[in-house]
């Protein structure tokens, strides 16, 4: 029985791994076949647009946005209107990703090191204490931030840093790393992917629940950012080795877990309770009809959520000032 078991655990694992990388695989083979094909049915697509190291904008208390694995920044552009009416947003790409500096050559990969490099930004920027809402990766590096004394609030959405089972994480992670190095292979050919609708149905299929939301002159953006992402497949190879460590029970800013019903990359099961058990006294929503990256499936109720944080937050601290509130917040449901 225990034989039994262990070879069905290694066949889960193979074929997660093997499903992820196959992703890419088959896109790439998708429209190598449709280019063979006369007259291609092609969606117009803007020209390409440039990746910069951060984005900047609106006013208020400063709101810093983090992105996922992989990705850059941009990744927020639905719901920046929505969010920089009220804050002085601040949405920097993480070292080592597509338009960002590089990690210093003798800094390994890890979450600590990217933890450092996004602090270094904040202080060139001039943030000392923000309101931090962070994507999956960047949920990670948010708490890290905030065990810091970086966080005004945090809001996260589908947070790495936790799992029931490293094994089946580190499977998980290595079909997410050929998947990537596979894709990043393509960059040359970013805008012929993104042109074709079923090909960013095929890529974006675990990341988001509606990709044809997803803009495609922005995804061609994503794909090509890859090529310039160095620290993504070495951190992929190591980031299960050190999960996120316990923070205090008494945590000194508010914190909100927000969790897709349908997340196909981690799912709540395996890696949302865990992750609570690591953040004693977070808020959690689990919100229906989005994927793990949630920002383009539905802007207005990512932003709020976010925003109904942070104005709690705000009047919390301006209350304890003894001054009236100087930044503007929304009532629930006003950014819709």
């Amino acid at each position: 029985m225990t034989r039994r078991r262990s070879v069905s655990t290694l066949i889960w694992l193979l074929t997660r791994a093997a499903l992820l990388a196959a992703v890419g695989a088959a896109a790439v083979a998708l429209v190598r076949w449709l280019r063979r094909r006369r007259g291609p049915v092609l969606e117009p697509v803007p020209e390409a647009i440039a990746v910069t190291p951060s984005y900047v904008g609106g006013t208020g208390t400063p709101l810093v946005l983090l992105h996922g694995v992989g990705g850059t920044w941009r990744v927020w552009r639905p719901v920046l209107p929505l969010l920089e009416r009220w804050h002085a947003v601040f949405a920097p790409t993480l070292p080592g990703h597509g338009g960002a500096e590089r990690l210093a050559p003798n800094v390994a990969p890890s979450i600590h090191a990217l933890a450092d490099g996004v602090a270094e930004q904040l202080d060139r920027a001039g943030i000392d204490r923000a309101h931090i809402v962070g994507n999956s990766l960047g949920g990670w590096i948010a708490l890290e931030l905030a065990r810091r004394g970086r966080a005004r609030s945090v809001v996260l959405f589908g947070p790495a840093g936790a799992w029931r089972s490293a094994a089946r994480m580190t499977a998980v992670a290595t079909g997410m790393r050929l998947s990537f190095v596979l894709l990043a292979t393509q960059a040359g050919r970013a805008e012929a992917i993104a042109r074709r609708r079923w090909t960013r149905r095929l890529l974006l299929a675990t990341q988001v629940e509606h990709p044809d939301r997803v803009d495609p002159a922005e995804f061609a953006a994503s794909i090509r950012a890859m090529r310039d992402s160095p620290v993504v497949a070495p951190l992929l190879r190591v980031i299960t080795k050190n999960p996120l460590e316990h923070l205090p029970a008494d945590p000194d800013c508010p914190i909100r877990v927000v969790w897709a019903d349908r997340d196909r990359i981690i799912p709540f099961e395996r890696n949302g309770l865990p992750l609570l058990e690591r953040v004693p006294g977070a808020e959690l929503v689990r919100l229906a009809g989005v994927g793990h990256v949630p920002m383009s499936d539905d802007p207005e109720q990512v932003a709020r959520l976010i925003l109904e944080v942070t104005r709690a937050a705000d009047r919390t601290h301006e209350k304890d000032r003894g001054a009236t509130p100087t930044a503007p917040g929304v009532q629930p449901g006003e950014a819709s």
